[in-house]
């Protein structure tokens, strides 16, 4: 499974949404997708199925705020 597919499943399951994903670029905390409690639970699962450390002092939301974005984190990360 690609990243990005990997990240979407990971938003569905953490938001409930099943419409996570259908735009990549969509600002995933100025449309309410994601809030702070969201984003941790994101972040660790992220953290768990990618094998990466996101460092809560180096986390800008502007990096993290869609799934493309997202993706290219977790590719450098990686």
């Amino acid at each position: 499974m690609e990243n990005t597919e990997k990240i979407v499943d990971i938003l569905k399951d953490v938001t409930g949404l099943d419409n996570v994903g259908n735009d990549k670029d969509q600002d995933l905390f100025a449309s309410g997708i994601l809030d702070s409690m969201a984003t941790v639970e994101v972040l660790v699962t992220l953290q768990d199925d990618f094998g990466i450390t996101v460092p809560v002092s180096e986390f800008d939301r502007s990096q993290w705020s869609t799934i493309n974005k997202i993706s290219d984190r977790v590719k450098e990360l990686e």
